[in-house]
C-alpha cells in the first residue's frame, strides 16, 4: 500500500479532486444554465402571455372606447334632432295659437257685425214703424188742416215736405207762410226752414219729438204765424 505522502499519490489526489471539482462545477453550471434557460423560457412565456393579454385588453378597450364614442355621437345627434323637433313643435304650436287668436278675432268681429246688423235691423224696423206712425199723423193732419185752414203740403227734392199756409192773411191771398220739414236718419222730425222765421220753432220741434202729436204741432205753428200777421 502506497504511503499517502507519496508525491504521486498527492498529485493524483489533487488531480482527482480537481476533476471532481470541475465536474461538480460543470454539473452545477449546467444545472444552473438549464434552470436559467427554463426560467428564461418561462419568463418569456409569461411575458408573451402578459403581452398577449395586454394587447387583447387594449384592443377590447379600444373597441369599448370606439363604441362609447359611437354611442356619444349617436346620442348627440339624437339630442340635436330632439331639440330640432321640439323647436318645430313649438313653432307649430305658436302658429296654431296665432291662427286660433286670428280665428277668435274673426269670430269676435263676425259676432260684433252680427250684433250690429241685428241692432241696425231692429232700428230700421223701429224707424219704419215710427215713420208709418208719422205718415199716418201727417195724413190725418193734412185731412184736418187742408180743407179747413187752407194748408197745402208739397214733397220737395231731398225727402223734404213743404207746408204752405195760404189763409193766414185773408186780406192778401198771395201772402203765404211756409216751413219745410224732413225725417232724419234717426227717424226724428227735423225743421229745415221757416218763412217767415219763427223764434220758437226749435221749442215747437222739441215738443213734437216728445209728444209725436203732429196735429198739435201744426196748430201751434199756424198760431205763431198768425201772431206775425200784419194788422
Amino acid at each position: 500500500m502506497n504511503c499517502i505522502t507519496d508525491a504521486n499519490i498527492g498529485n493524483w489526489f489533487s488531480s482527482t479532486m480537481e476533476d471532481i471539482r470541475n465536474k461538480m462545477l460543470f454539473q452545477g453550471t449546467a444545472e444552473m444554465t438549464e434552470t436559467g434557460m427554463d426560467w428564461v423560457q418561462t419568463h418569456r412565456k409569461t411575458v408573451r402571455s402578459v403581452l398577449d393579454t395586454c394587447s387583447k385588453k387594449w384592443k377590447d378597450d379600444e373597441i369599448i372606447f370606439e363604441t362609447i364614442d359611437s354611442y356619444k355621437t349617436d346620442l348627440e345627434n339624437k339630442n340635436a334632432s330632439l331639440v330640432e323637433k321640439r323647436n318645430g313643435i313649438a313653432k307649430r304650436l305658436s302658429e296654431v295659437e296665432g291662427k286660433n287668436v286670428q280665428k277668435s278675432k274673426i269670430i269676435e268681429k263676425i259676432e260684433m257685425i252680427r250684433v250690429e246688423q241685428a241692432k241696425k235691423k231692429e232700428l230700421i224696423v223701429s224707424q219704419n214703424k215710427a215713420n208709418k206712425d208719422r205718415l199716418k199723423n201727417l195724413n190725418k193732419a193734412k185731412q184736418v188742416f187742408q180743407g179747413r185752414l187752407g194748408l197745402e203740403i208739397r214733397k220737395i227734392h231731398g225727402e223734404k215736405l213743404q207746408f204752405i199756409f195760404r189763409d193766414i192773411n185773408q186780406k192778401d191771398s198771395e201772402c203765404v207762410y211756409t216751413f219745410m220739414l224732413r225725417i232724419n236718419e234717426g227717424g226724428l222730425y227735423q225743421i229745415v226752414s221757416s218763412d217767415p222765421p219763427l223764434d220758437c220753432m226749435n221749442h215747437l220741434e222739441q215738443r213734437l219729438q216728445e209728444t209725436n202729436n203732429f196735429s198739435a204741432f201744426l196748430a201751434n205753428v199756424r198760431r205763431e204765424f198768425l201772431a206775425l200777421k200784419p194788422e
